[in-house]
């Protein structure tokens, strides 16, 4: 199996964080340490230089992004894990995206993942052709990112448009809205190359419904989530993985299976708004999600490149209380056990 293969079969993509030292420098030796601990517990591959791993890094912090992508690669190469999918993050106007493409290209990435952020005022016609423009150089998975974090509604047409890209090979749907989940849907639908796009949840507070809805399309044919790309599987991935595979044993009948996905749906929702800080429009998101791997050793602490990344009054107190409240969403064992190896 081809690492593309991997993609559109359906897999565990974290979104990988970016690990700092007090004074602000790449602690490369964690950056490690977090991709080891993905592959480790199971995920299918990485995604890097996305959200959760700053998009400073794409712009005033632009000579990370080389660094931070390559040490991925490198850990991914070090494992042995061949078909281990390699995603990178692309940002800005078409020249840039098409450029930092053309680095990942060079680096052995598999796809790019292509963000409305800091593409400034171009239009979705305008849009579409710097998708296109970069599906030319690499495969190209397109992204419904939320507008609190950087995004921009995209309606139905925009979808139907993006599908028709012949280089497309799957979109990560993360508006954070159940309507613009369905618009990206419906305007899939309306393209020939329906079934041949891999869809992966964002929605990181609807992660197991996502998981196990079916979407109808004439003939008796059906769209569905194959996997997710997510911040919130940059931590806890172990336990990630079991719920994807559980939810792919549900939808073939197995009731224990769906029985073990809809207990945690709820739960993982509750933990999710306090590590992303959805109380104060997820101001606290990267830092809450720091916050989580700091207290299992994989990061050292909160740090940020925006000086106001910070957690919102109040979020550490959330958080208190969903690690408390929901011990069986933590791997807190699985890393306990390895944590000095991938620090090595």
């Amino acid at each position: 199996m081809s690492a593309l293969d991997r993609f559109a079969a359906g897999t565990v993509i974290p979104a990988q964080p970016l690990a700092l030292t007090e004074n602000l420098q790449l602690d490369e030796r964690r950056q490690r340490a977090l991709s080891r601990y993905y592959l480790a517990a199971g995920a299918g591959g990485i995604a890097v230089g996305v959200h959760s791993t700053q998009f400073g890094i794409h712009f005033e912090h632009n000579h990370l992004l080389k660094p931070v992508l390559s040490l991925a690669a490198d850990v991914v190469k070090e494992s042995g894990d061949e078909d281990a999918v390699l995603v990178a993050g692309a940002c800005g106007p078409t020249e840039q995206a098409v450029a930092e493409t053309q680095l990942a290209a060079e680096l052995g990435y598999h796809a790019v993942l292509l963000a409305p952020y800091g593409a400034g005022d171009l239009d979705l016609d305008q849009l579409l052709e710097r998708a296109r423009a970069v599906s030319e150089v690499l495969p190209l998975i397109g992204f419904y990112l939320q507008p609190s974090v950087g995004g921009r509604p995209l309606p139905r047409r925009f979808w139907t448009g993006m599908a028709e890209i012949e280089n497309l090979v799957g979109i990560k749907i993360a508006p954070f809205d159940r309507y613009a989940t369905l618009d990206v849907l419906t305007g899939i639908a309306d393209s020939d190359r329906a079934l041949d796009i891999a869809l992966y949840t964002g929605n990181d507070d609807h992660i197991a419904g996502d998981l196990l809805m079916h979407f109808p399309l004439p003939g008796g044919r059906r769209l569905e989530f194959v996997g997710g790309l997510l911040g919130q599987w940059s931590l806890w991935t172990a336990e990630a993985v079991k719920l994807l595979e559980d939810s792919k044993l549900a939808k073939t009948g197995d009731t224990e299976a769906l029985n073990r996905v809809l207990a945690v749906d709820g739960p993982l929702t509750d933990a999710n708004a306090a590590i992303f800080d959805a109380a104060n429009q997820f101001h606290g998101c990267l830092p809450g999600i720091h916050e989580i791997l700091r207290r299992q050793g994989l990061l050292q602490g909160l740090w940020c490149l925006e000086p106001g990344e910070v957690l919102s009054p109040g979020q550490l107190e959330e958080i208190d209380r969903i690690w408390a409240a929901y011990p069986q969403l933590r791997d807190d064992a699985f890393v306990a056990e390895h944590l000095d190896t991938w620090l090595a």
